[in-house]
């Protein structure tokens, strides 16, 4: 006969799991509070040290040259390749602004120089009607807002101006970038061609 099931064990038991599953949810609030905590009493000593920095010989920070800039390899951008790869451009960028040095009034006179195909035409587009120096004058952060902006519209565009059919399938496809979008809508646009194609052939009378 099998033994009997006490339900004092059974709820005390309940109980315990229960606290164990609220103690790790605690530990992980916690541990990542201290984490936060950390970053930002390193953040605020860093910049207590940058405010009041020990007296030392004045120096005057050296201009970078595009050469120099160059010579960090900075990633070239097509305009065609979608927000992931526009992300990794940023990155990469900025980490060559910080490995050369390039001051503020210059990053994104030489970060153009970077672009290439679609990216450059709007650019050009973009510093004609106002002058290649006006358009220098613009800050890294707004050329950053300008490309994110353009860029995101062209591939929105692009999907919505396909036939309903098409739209569909490449929307449900999820493109990650234009040119992919591009590459499946050609492939879907091939099928339904061929498609076509075989019932003309098959429509005609055999004589």
């Amino acid at each position: 006969m099998p033994p009997k099931r006490n339900s004092a064990s059974a709820a005390s038991a309940s109980k315990a799991l229960a606290m164990t599953e609220a103690a790790i949810r605690q530990l992980v609030v916690d541990s990542v509070a201290t984490a936060l905590e950390t970053q930002a009493a390193t953040m605020a000593n860093a910049d207590n040290a940058n405010r009041n920095p020990e007296p030392r010989e004045a120096h005057v920070a050296r201009k970078c040259s595009y050469k120099e800039f160059m010579s960090c390899q900075p990633f070239n951008f097509k305009g065609s390749e979608g927000a992931i790869r526009l992300i990794r451009w940023f990155e990469r960028t900025e980490l060559v602004f910080s490995h050369s040095n390039c001051t503020e009034d210059c990053k994104v006179k030489f970060s153009t120089g970077t672009l290439t195909e679609e990216a450059l035409s709007w650019w050009n587009s973009f510093a004609q009607p106002i002058g290649i120096e006006e358009a220098y004058k613009i800050t890294w952060v707004e050329f950053k807002k300008l490309l994110i902006k353009k860029f995101q519209e062209a591939h929105e565009a692009f999907i919505g101006g396909l036939p309903q059919s098409i739209e569909e399938n490449v929307t449900a496809s999820k493109p990650q970038t234009l040119e992919e979008g591009i590459n499946i809508a050609q492939r879907l646009m091939d099928q339904e061609k061929k498609k076509s194609d075989e019932k003309r052939l098959e429509d005609i009378p055999v004589v």
